[in-house]
C-alpha cells in the first residue's frame, strides 16, 4: 500500500470512460452535456428544467474534525464513500467543490481526492478545468472595473469613493495585493483611492454563483450587490451601476454544473468552490440540487472542520434552498486526533493511546455540533497503516460515548473496497428518516446574536465580542431590511478560537470580530474574527516550487 504510487500517477493509470457514458448512467442523454474534451461536460439549462421537477434524493453531508497537518481526508472519504454507495448497487453521485489554483500552488497543493479515492481528470480539475474560476475572477473585476469608470465619468450615483467596499479578486495567493492604491499617474488614470484584493473564492461573486438556483436568480443576486455608499450613507448596488447584466453574460456557461467521474467511473459533479474560512464552503446549489433528482443519494462535503464547513452548510445553503440533509458523515483520523492531543508531527507514528483520548475532545465537540442541527452523524475513522488496536478501540468507545458509531475506512488504498461498510451505514441512517434538520437559530434573531450563537454554541466560546463600529454597522444594515440573514463567520480553520495553535476542544475564549461585510446578493453577512485574511499569502516554500512540465508534457508534482 505504501508504494502503490502517488495521487498524479494513479490518476493517469485510471481508464476514464467518454463523459457520455457517466451521463447514461444519471440517464443524462448526450444532447445534454456540452463536452469539454472526451472525459468532462456541463450539462445544459435545458435539462435541468426538465429535472427540477423529480423528487429528491437522499443528501448525505461529509464533514471532519478540525484540520491538522497530518491529514483527515474529507474530500477522499467524499469520493470513496459515492463509490461505497455504487458498489453495494446504490444509485449515487458525488458533489464537491473546485479547487483553487491559490492552494494548489501554495501550502495545500491539489484538491482532487487522493489514492483511490480520487476524481478524475485530476490535473485540469486542480487547474484551469471548464475555466469557471476565470469566469468569476472576469466578472468580479468587470465590476470593479465599472465602479472606477463611474468615478470617472462623472459619479452620478454620488459614490463616497471612501466608503467603496467592492475589492478586486485574483484566484492566486498574493499578500502584497491585500491593500492597494488604484489611479495613480494624473487624471487621465481616475481617482486615486485605496482598495485592495481579496482571492477569488472568498468574492461574493462566488457565494453568489453557489447560491443562485437558475440564471435569472443569479443575475438577481448580482444586481443586488452593494459596492459602497453615498456621503449620505445610501447603498449603491451593482444593478444600480447597470453591471449586473454583463456580469450574468460573463457567467453563462460557467454556471452550468460540470460533470466528471471517479477512478471507479462513477458520476461526480465538480462546480465552485468558495472557501470555508472565509466564505460559505460549499459547491454549487445547480449541482447538488441536479445530482439530487438523477441520483437516489448524494455525497457533498462542505470545507474544513464541522465548525466552520458543516455549520454554513446547514444555516446558509441548506436555510437559503430548503434542502433538508438525512446524514452527516464526520471524518476523523488517530494521527489528527494524536496531534489535537499535544503530539509533535513527527512522532506520529508511535502508538500513544493517552494522547488520542485528550484528542478526542476535538471530536466530541463536532459530533455534538452537527446533533444540534438535528441531523444524525457517524464516523470515518480514516485508517493509516500504523494506526493501534488500542487507538482505535479509544475513538469506537469515546465516540459511543456521544451516540455515534465509528466505521474504519480503507478507501486510500484500497478505493471502494474500503468504504462498503461505510456505505451500508450511512444507506441505512439516511433511509431510516431519523433526521429532523433545523437551523441553529431563526432568521428574526438579531445579526450579533446570531454570531454570538454561533461563537458560543459552535465554538465552545464565552463571547464574541465587537467594537461599537461594528455593532452600529450592523444595526444599520437591520434597519436597512438585512437583519433577516444568516451570518458567515470568517476565523483560523485550525482551531474553535480564532488562535489557530489551540487544538483540541478550547472553551470559554472570547472571539474578536474584526470586521463585518455585507453580501446583499449572495445572502448573507461576513464576520471577519481573529486575524484571518481573505487574501491569503504563499507559505516559505509554496507548493509551485515543486511543480513542472516533465517528459512528454506531463505535469509533475501537482499532488
Amino acid at each position: 500500500m505504501a508504494n502503490q504510487g502517488t495521487d498524479i500517477e494513479i490518476a493517469r493509470a485510471a481508464t476514464q470512460l467518454p463523459i457520455s457514458d457517466i451521463g447514461a448512467k444519471l440517464d443524462i442523454p448526450a444532447e445534454a452535456l456540452h463536452p469539454y474534451g472526451s472525459n468532462k461536460a456541463k450539462i445544459n439549462y435545458g435539462f435541468l428544467d426538465e429535472i427540477a421537477g423529480r423528487p429528491r434524493g437522499k443528501l448525505i453531508l461529509v464533514t471532519a474534525i478540525t484540520p491538522t497537518p497530518a491529514g483527515e481526508g474529507k474530500t477522499t472519504t467524499t469520493v470513496g464513500l459515492g463509490d461505497g454507495l455504487n458498489r453495494i448497487g446504490k444509485k449515487a453521485a458525488i458533489c464537491v467543490r473546485e479547487p483553487s489554483l491559490g492552494p494548489c500552488f501554495g501550502m495545500k497543493g491539489g484538491a482532487a481526492g487522493g489514492g483511490y479515492a480520487q476524481v478524475v481528470p485530476m490535473e485540469d480539475i486542480n487547474l484551469h478545468f471548464t475555466g469557471d474560476m476565470h469566469a468569476i475572477g472576469a466578472a468580479h473585476n468587470l465590476l470593479s472595473a465599472m465602479i472606477d469608470n463611474h468615478l470617472f465619468w462623472g459619479n452620478d450615483q454620488k459614490l463616497d469613493s471612501r466608503r467603496i467596499s467592492w475589492r478586486r479578486a485574483l484566484d492566486i495567493n498574493d499578500r502584497a495585493l491585500r491593500e492597494i492604491t488604484v489611479g495613480l499617474g494624473g487624471v487621465t488614470n481616475g481617482f486615486a483611492r485605496e482598495t485592495g484584493f481579496d482571492i477569488t473564492v472568498a468574492s461574493e461573486i462566488m457565494a453568489i454563483f453557489c447560491l443562485a438556483d437558475s440564471l435569472p436568480d443569479l443575475e438577481t443576486r448580482l444586481g443586488n450587490i452593494v459596492i459602497g455608499q453615498t456621503r449620505e450613507r445610501q447603498p449603491v448596488s451593482a444593478k444600480d451601476l447597470q453591471a449586473d447584466g454583463a456580469m450574468a453574460v460573463l457567467l453563462k456557461d460557467a454556471l452550468m454544473p460540470n460533470l466528471v467521474q471517479t477512478l471507479e467511473n462513477n458520476p461526480a459533479f465538480v462546480h465552485g468552490g468558495p472557501f470555508a474560512n472565509i466564505a460559505h464552503g460549499c459547491n454549487t446549489v445547480m449541482a447538488t440540487e441536479a445530482a439530487l433528482r438523477l441520483s437516489d443519494y448524494v455525497v457533498t462535503e462542505a470545507g474544513f472542520g464541522a465548525d466552520l464547513g458543516a455549520e454554513k452548510f446547514f444555516d446558509i445553503k441548506c436555510r437559503k434552498t430548503g434542502l433538508k440533509p438525512d446524514a452527516a458523515v464526520i471524518v476523523s483520523t488517530i494521527r489528527a486526533l494524536k496531534m489535537h492531543g499535544g503530539v509533535a508531527r513527527d512522532e506520529l507514528n508511535a502508538e500513544n493511546v493517552r494522547a488520542v483520548y485528550k484528542g478526542i475532545k476535538n471530536l466530541k465537540r463536532h459530533i455534538d455540533n452537527v446533533k444540534k442541527f438535528g441531523v444524525p452523524p457517524i464516523v470515518a475513522l480514516n485508517q493509516f497503516l500504523g494506526d493501534s488496536e488500542s487507538e482505535i478501540d479509544a475513538v469506537v468507545d469515546a465516540a459511543g460515548e456521544v451516540g455515534a458509531e465509528v466505521v474504519r475506512c480503507t478507501h486510500w488504498s484500497d478505493g471502494s473496497a474500503g468504504t462498503e461498510d461505510l456505505a451500508h451505514k450511512v444507506a441505512q441512517i439516511a433511509d431510516n428518516g431519523a433526521s429532523s434538520f433545523t437551523p441553529l437559530y431563526p432568521d428574526e434573531m438579531a445579526l450579533f446574536d446570531k454570531i454570538n450563537t454561533v461563537a458560543k454554541k459552535i465554538y465552545g466560546a464565552s463571547e464574541a465580542i465587537a467594537d461599537n463600529s461594528i455593532q452600529d454597522q450592523l444595526k444599520r444594515w437591520e434597519k436597512e431590511g438585512y437583519g433577516h440573514l444568516p451570518v458567515c463567520m470568517a476565523k483560523t480553520q485550525y482551531s474553535f478560537s480564532t488562535d489557530p495553535k489551540i487544538m483540541g476542544a478550547p472553551s470559554g475564549h472570547v472571539i474578536p470580530v474584526r470586521e463585518v461585510r455585507l453580501a446583499a446578493g449572495a445572502e448573507f453577512v461576513v464576520s471577519i474574527c481573529g486575524s484571518i485574511m481573505t487574501m491569503p499569502g504563499l507559505p516559505r516554500v509554496p507548493a509551485a516550487n515543486s511543480i513542472r512540465l516533465g517528459n512528454g508534457g506531463l505535469i509533475e508534482g501537482l499532488f
